[in-house]
């Protein structure tokens, strides 16, 4: 069985589905460094201004991982959906970052 990432949802319900059982908090957490090389190559990119692409991608790509995990994590407690989903992220120290996703497993039934 994979986590179907539409049953994830920041809100306190999932439409057309109720809530029969709550599991509990679950979370996915990435701890991330950038590369001496990927912030050489963003700080030439800040020099031009606007979208600093190699940042951008290495957030989206440490908030994707964050996020599949958090899902995996709901799976192995037996849920099937996710509400309340958020994301929050903290500097450990300089150049290392945690990004954690977090929410509510729920088990549901289509209504």
């Amino acid at each position: 069985m994979s986590f179907d990432p539409a049953m994830v949802t920041t809100a306190l319900e999932l439409p057309g589905y109720k809530i029969v059982r709550n599991l509990g908090v679950v979370r996915g957490i990435v701890v991330r460094s950038r590369s001496v090389f990927g912030t050489m190559g963003a700080s030439l990119q800040t020099l031009v201004g606007g979208n600093i692409t190699l940042f951008s991608q290495l957030c989206e790509k440490t908030r994707s991982e964050s996020f599949a995990l958090m899902m995996d994590h709901a799976e192995k407690h037996g849920a099937n959906g996710i509400i309340c989903a958020r994301y929050d992220a903290n500097e450990l120290m300089q150049g290392v970052t945690e990004v954690l996703a977090y929410g509510t497993a729920v088990v549901v039934e289509k209504i």
